[in-house]
C-alpha cells in the first residue's frame, strides 16, 4: 500500500465524547466510527481516506479513554494515539464547546502542544451565534488557530477542512473540473410579502403555492437553480408572525422551523412589502438573521404597484429602519411580473462570497499599522478566527472590551480594506498575552 502510506495524515484527538467520530463521519462521508452517548466508545484507532478541494489525506480517528479506568488521564489517549500522531501531518484537537473547559482537556492541550506539530482546536456542537460568541475563552489552551464546527449539522467543515489541508498537494485529477458551490438561500418575512411568489419566480416554476390569504405556506419549501456552475438552494419559510398571533402549535412550529432554516443557511433574503411599507414585524424578522450572523439582502417587494419612484429614497428608510443592518444589501423587485429577481443571483453569490473570505494574518498585521486609534489603546495584532460571518479577534493593550465607537470604526475599516459586503462582521477582543506574560 505504497499510494496510501504517502497521503497526509489528518488526526483527530481529544477527550471521550466531545464528537471525534461524530466529525470523522462527517468528513469521511461514510459511518466508519460508531456514534453513542457514551464516553469511550471508540477505543482502537479508525482509519478513512477524505478529499477537501482535490486535496487527498488519510483521518485517523482515535481512541478514547475507557469509562471508569482508575488513571483517566490524557496520556492514556496518546499510548493508543502514539502511532498516529507519530505520523501526522496536522492534528484537529476537538472540544466541547457546551461545556467547561476540564482539566483534562488542559493537560491534553499541553501535550499536544509539546509535539510540535501544526494543530487545529476545532471547538464542536458550536451550532448557533451565541454559543460562537463563547469562542474566546478557549484561547486560554494556548491555540492560535481555533475554529467553531458542528459536526453533528456539519457547520464550519469547509472552513475547519480548508485550513488543515492547506499545502497538501492536490491530485492533478481533481484539479478539473473547479469543485462546485452550492450556496443555501433562506427566504422569510412576514406573511402574504410574496416570498412564495419569488421562490417560483426564481425557479421558473409553481413549486410554492401561491395565494392572498396570509400563511398559505407552512412547511419550508426549497427549490434548487442552477446558474454559471453554482447550484442555490432557496428555502422558502414560511411566514414568521408576531409572538401573540401564534396560538396555534403548528403555527409556532412554523415559527421554529424558519428560524432553524435562517441558522442553516448561507445568505438570507428578508421580503419586505412596498406597497404596505416598512412594520416593526421587519425588523424583529431581520434580527434573527443578524443575531445568526448570516449574509444578508433586503428584497423590496411588489415595487410595480407602490407609488413610491425612488429607490434611493426609500434605500435611505430602510436605512433609517434597520440602524443594526448597514452591512445589509438592498434590491427592489417585482416577482409577480419577475422584474429585478435576476439580479438577486448576483448579489446572492457576492454575498456568499463576502461572508466566506478569509484575510491572511500577515495582510492583516499590515491593516492593523494603518489604524488611527485612540493614543492609550495599542492594537498588538489582529488575526481571522472564523467565516460565514468573517470573525476577528483583536489582542490589544487593554483587558476590556473596546468602546463601541472604536469596534464601529474596526468593521468599517475592514469593510473600506477588504470588502465584506452584505455581511456582518464579528469583533472580539483580548488582551495581548505576551503582555500578560511580561507583566507577571
Amino acid at each position: 500500500m505504497p499510494e496510501e502510506q504517502s497521503l497526509p495524515v489528518v488526526v483527530i484527538v481529544g477527550r471521550p465524547n466531545v464528537g471525534k467520530s461524530t466529525l470523522f463521519n462527517a468528513i469521511v462521508g461514510q459511518r466508519r466510527s460508531i456514534v453513542g452517548d457514551e464516553p469511550g466508545i471508540t477505543r482502537d484507532r479508525i482509519h478513512g481516506e477524505a478529499t477537501y478541494l482535490g486535496r487527498r489525506f488519510e483521518l485517523i480517528d482515535t481512541g478514547g479513554i475507557i469509562p471508569n479506568d482508575a488513571e483517566m488521564i490524557p496520556t492514556e489517549i496518546l499510548k493508543q494515539a502514539r502511532y498516529a500522531l507519530d505520523r501526522a501531518a496536522h492534528i484537529i484537537f476537538l472540544i466541547d464547546g457546551r461545556t467547561d473547559i476540564t482539566s483534562a482537556d488542559r493537560d491534553l492541550a499541553g501535550i499536544i502542544r509539546n509535539l510540535a506539530k501544526p494543530v487545529t482546536l476545532a471547538v464542536n456542537k458550536i451550532d448557533t451565534q451565541k454559543r460562537e460568541d463563547l469562542l474566546g475563552e478557549f484561547y486560554s489552551l494556548g491555540f492560535q488557530d481555533i475554529l467553531p464546527v458542528s459536526a453533528e449539522h456539519r457547520l464550519g467543515l469547509d472552513d475547519l477542512l480548508e485550513r488543515v489541508t492547506t499545502g497538501f498537494p492536490v491530485a492533478e485529477a481533481a484539479i478539473e473540473p473547479p469543485r462546485e458551490t452550492r450556496i443555501k438561500v433562506a427566504i422569510i418575512g412576514r406573511p402574504n410579502v410574496g416570498k412564495s411568489t419569488l421562490l417560483n419566480a426564481i425557479s421558473g416554476s409553481e413549486r410554492a403555492i401561491v395565494s392572498p390569504v396570509a400563511g398559505t405556506t407552512r412547511d419550508s419549501v426549497d427549490e434548487t437553480v442552477r446558474q454559471d456552475g453554482i447550484d442555490y438552494v432557496f428555502v422558502d419559510t414560511a411566514g414568521i408572525r408576531r409572538k401573540g398571533k401564534t396560538k396555534l402549535m403548528a403555527e409556532k412550529l412554523s415559527v421554529v422551523m424558519a428560524r432553524r432554516n435562517i441558522r442553516m443557511a448561507n445568505v438570507v433574503v428578508l421580503v419586505v412589502d412596498a406597497s404596505e411599507g416598512l412594520v416593526a414585524l421587519d425588523a424583529t424578522i431581520a434580527g434573527y438573521a443578524h443575531e445568526e450572523g448570516r449574509a444578508l439582502i433586503i428584497c423590496v417587494n411588489k415595487w410595480d404597484i407602490t407609488t413610491l419612484r425612488d429607490q434611493r429614497e426609500y434605500t435611505a428608510r430602510i436605512r433609517e429602519e434597520f440602524k443594526f443592518l448597514e452591512y445589509a444589501e438592498v434590491v427592489f423587485i417585482s416577482a409577480k411580473t419577475g422584474k429585478g429577481v435576476d439580479k438577486l443571483f448576483r448579489m446572492i453569490r457576492d454575498c456568499f462570497e463576502s461572508a466566506s473570505k478569509r484575510i491572511g494574518t500577515g495582510e492583516l498585521n499590515r491593516f492593523v499599522a494603518s489604524l488611527e486609534l485612540d493614543s492609550d489603546l495599542k492594537v498588538r495584532y489582529m488575526t481571522q478566527t472564523g467565516v460565514r460571518p468573517p470573525a476577528f479577534v483583536v489582542f490589544t493593550s487593554r483587558p476590556a472590551s473596546i468602546h463601541f465607537s472604536t469596534e464601529r470604526y474596526l468593521v468599517n475599516q475592514l469593510r473600506r480594506n477588504f470588502g465584506f459586503k452584505g455581511t456582518p462582521i464579528v469583533i472580539k477582543t483580548r488582551k495581548n498575552p505576551g503582555k500578560e506574560k511580561r507583566e507577571r
